[in-house]
């Protein structure tokens, strides 16, 4: 039995190793817009009279790499942190590329993943309650996010990009950013 699983995972590693070696890292800055769609939401009628602020500006960094393949396609993985403003503090996830390269070196993409958001509760009413009003209460808040993107060559290693996302279909993000490959 042992020499068949090693047998099966030197297999696997002969696979792997050459995919791998043709791996691309990246790494860049970003901004954008997080519509959260809160209003409905918060809408309480001890609150009436506040209005909720259901979006704000954000602002980070992501990371991740992608494996070519011999068909122009690729497969990748990528990370990303963003401060917030207004209803977010802050924001961060993990997400799977699926997607193709023309010849020119651009990239298209769909991308699917998990993101968590966490809110700042002063920042939705616009507000300033007191520090012990959301004692106890958890503002992180995380679900699935699906999106479609592009990275277009401004050189050998740098690129500009773009990409629409949506987490739990709630909210709408928007994020462009400039990255470097490695």
């Amino acid at each position: 039995m042992k020499k068949v699983l090693f047998a099966l995972a030197t297999s696997v590693a002969a696979i792997a190793l050459p995919a791998a070696a043709q791996a691309q890292a990246f790494a860049g800055v970003s901004a954008g817009y997080h519509e959260l769609t809160t209003d409905d939401d918060f809408n309480d009628p001890l609150l009436d009279g506040i209005e909720t602020n259901d979006g704000g500006f954000i602002y980070g960094v992501f990371a991740g790499y992608d494996v070519p393949t011999d068909s122009g396609f690729f497969v990748g993985a990528e990370g990303n942190f963003h401060l917030g403003d207004g209803p977010i503090d802050n924001e961060y996830g993990v997400s799977a590329r699926l997607g193709v390269a023309d010849a020119g070196g651009a990239k298209y993409y769909a991308r699917a993943g998990y993101q968590w958001v966490d809110i700042d509760p002063n920042g939705i009413y616009d507000t300033d309650f007191p520090d012990s009003t959301f004692d106890g209460l958890d503002t992180t808040a995380g679900d699935f996010l699906v999106g479609a993107g592009a990275e277009f060559p401004l050189g050998t290693n740098t690129f500009l990009r773009a990409n629409l996302d949506t987490v739990s279909f709630d909210s709408v993000r928007g994020t462009a950013g400039l990255g470097i490959r490695f």
